[in-house]
């Protein structure tokens, strides 16, 4: 019973990712069912007319029947094998075409988990062992199409081959062949039949058991594979190139390769092919021997006894072989998607993540005067498995159209605080109000429309310049011109080979251009003005400059802003002079806040601690 169940859950999972790989690829599976139609029936089309052309040389010997046979033959195997040909190479293109589209399915998921559980690290887990799951021996969804193939191959080949065989075991012998006509009695029938079919049963069952030794060995393999994706690439990786010489990490790195042998000849795999997994699949291939001498043994036996002639005989040792042959491949098939089923678990526990965040469904009011109010009313947080309290019962109320900075050491909660209020998380305790409104009862969407923010790990995408200002491909090329002007990228912008469409970074192309840090960070910021939101942010986009680069940009940026409400967030200090409100947090908790002059005055505070500190650098030389 408990077998059963296993196999009605490993057919539930494999026909869900059929219809889940068929959502990004609809022509891949009538492809692969036409080429198996064909693929499985093309062995009897040269059967059937072979026994048509012995049976005719056996007996009638006519001319004009034999031409008709071969004419016939040649047509119809030509058919089949020009169709199998063209039907084979177009799956294989659309199954290298699946692999890539296979990433749809993850990258949509990604696009749709809640920022939370994207930034889980049980959750990037999940994936990363789904990716080496596949990488190592393509277990998951990507094996679904050639156990697929496998299935319907043997199940088109078993009616091809009952369709053919069927005469066999109704063709009566005559009763002048003596003790020969017992091969009549349906019992005996029967039993040759049940023989056959178990002895394919057993065959597939012994496939089946060789295949599962690649689950048992899979902890080992992901492992090997895992330190070889990563170590195996290690000395091709620019990036490194600097610290492997100076430190000579390629004494690390031959240390992993020496160390492990999942792959090698004594490696774990390669034990069990050497032992029971190669045993089980010999005795699977020697077992399917026994059935092709059965059916020669009882074939002959009845021709000899006169129930048919030397064309039949072909025929039916043909059919029944191939047949035989297909009963072991879809015993196989039910062994491969069983031990495939646990690798698909692992699949849809990722899909099935489930969006615990609220959506909301108030729409944020659109307000030509930007009169946006956002308070935080006692809000305390806590990341997903962590105890400590990132942020402890803070309170702050933002004025419209002020300038207000956010400082603190590294780890006080500045970036937290930010995450908050652009709802990537909600917090544990106290509310986040916008005009009023919990933030949660409005529309998600909605409601990240109102903020344009720079992270301080923001990312660019390896495309055209515009389009990464713009974040798409259609876009208002001079509000990008300007933006990029703004930001002071505009002396850049016009060593720009091809302008707002250079390619940038090499991934797709040799002509890309390579951007430095602070021409990165120009563009960011530059995206964030051309979205034009009401609010923006720069959470330490401007870490990698120095500090008087920094408060040039500082400085430029507040003329920008306009009416809108900026909240600047650095560990550093040179952007807080022309804030009209300074915040300092420290431990999760807002400990002082004021402006620059009120802050600076009081010398027992953490804000003049911090800028005493870092006062020389903004002294130019």
């Amino acid at each position: 019973m408990e077998n059963k169940a296993k196999l009605s859950h490993a057919v539930a999972v494999t026909v869900r990712a059929v219809k889940l790989l068929g959502g990004v690829s609809r022509k891949f599976f009538p492809t692969l069912a036409a080429f198996c139609a064909v693929d499985a029936l093309t062995p009897y089309v040269a059967v059937f007319f072979s026994a048509r052309l012995l049976s005719e040389l056996a007996t009638g010997r006519r001319p004009e029947a034999l031409w008709r046979w071969v004419i016939a033959g040649v047509l119809c195997t030509g058919i089949f094998a020009v169709l199998k040909m063209v039907l084979y190479e177009r799956k294989e293109t659309l199954l290298d075409d699946l692999y890539g589209r296979k990433e749809i399915i993850f990258a949509r998921k990604m696009f749709s988990l809640d920022y939370a559980d994207m930034d889980s690290q049980q959750t990037l887990d999940l994936r990363n062992k789904i990716r080496q799951n596949e990488t190592w021996s393509s277990w998951g969804l990507m094996d679904v199409p050639a156990m697929l193939e496998e299935g319907l191959r043997s199940l088109i080949g078993l009616a091809g081959g009952a369709a053919l065989t069927v005469s066999l075991f109704t063709s009566p012998v005559p009763e002048s062949a003596g003790g020969l006509t017992a091969l009549n009695s349906p019992i005996f029938i029967l039993l040759l039949a049940s023989a056959m079919v178990l002895v394919s049963l057993l065959a597939g069952f012994c496939s089946a058991k060789s295949v599962s030794y690649w689950s048992s060995a899979a902890s080992d393999a992901t492992l090997g594979n895992r330190l070889f994706s990563f170590f195996g690439f290690f000395g091709l990786q620019k990036h490194r190139a600097a610290d492997v010489r100076i430190y000579s990490q390629e004494r690390l790195v031959s240390a992993y390769w020496e160390k492990n042998s999942s792959f090698g000849v004594d490696g774990l795999l390669a034990r069990y092919a050497r032992g029971p997994m190669g045993l089980f699949s010999g005795l699977g291939t020697g077992i399917t021997v026994l059935i092709t001498g059965c059916v020669y043994v009882f074939t002959c036996l009845k021709a000899w006894a006169g129930a048919f002639d030397v064309g039949s005989v072909t025929q039916y040792v043909g059919a029944a072989t191939a047949m035989a042959g297909s009963i072991f491949e879809l015993v196989s098939f039910f062994g491969d998607i069983r031990a495939n089923s646990a690798y698909l678990d692992t699949t849809f526990k990722f899909l099935d993540i489930p969006n615990a965040m609220y959506q909301g469904s108030l729409t944020t009011e659109k307000r030509s005067d930007r009169n946006y109010q956002v308070e935080f009313r006692n809000v305390s947080f806590k990341y997903p498995g962590s105890e400590n309290w990132a942020l402890r019962d803070v309170s702050i109320k933002f004025r419209v159209g002020r300038r207000l900075a956010i400082v603190g050491e590294n780890g006080s909660g500045k970036s937290t605080f930010i995450k908050l209020l652009c709802r990537l998380y909600d917090p544990q305790e106290g509310q986040i109000l916008l005009n009023g409104i919990d933030i949660r009862k409005y529309r998600y969407d909605d409601y990240m429309n109102i903020f344009s923010v720079v992270f301080q790990d923001f990312q660019l995408i390896s495309q055209p310049l515009g389009a990464n200002v713009a974040g798409g491909t259609e876009y208002d090329r001079e509000r990008v011109r300007r933006a990029l002007i703004d930001a002071g990228f505009g002396e850049r912008l016009e060593t720009m080979p091809l302008g707002l469409d250079t390619q940038l970074y090499k991934d797709f192309t040799e002509d890309g251009v390579e951007i430095s840090g602070g021409e990165a960070q120009k563009i960011a910021i530059a995206r964030a003005l051309y979205k034009n939101a009401p609010f923006i942010i720069l959470d330490e986009p401007t870490a990698a400059l120095d500090p008087i680069a920094e408060a040039e940009i500082y400085s430029k940026f507040d003329g920008i802003a306009g009416d809108k409400t900026a909240i600047y967030i650095s560990h550093r200090l040179s952007s807080c002079k022309f804030c009209d409100e300074i915040v300092v947090f420290h431990e999760g908790r807002i400990v002082e806040r004021g402006s620059h002059e009120e802050l600076l005055a009081n010398e027992s505070g953490k804000y003049h601690e911090l800028w005493t500190a870092q006062a020389q650098y903004y002294n130019e030389q």
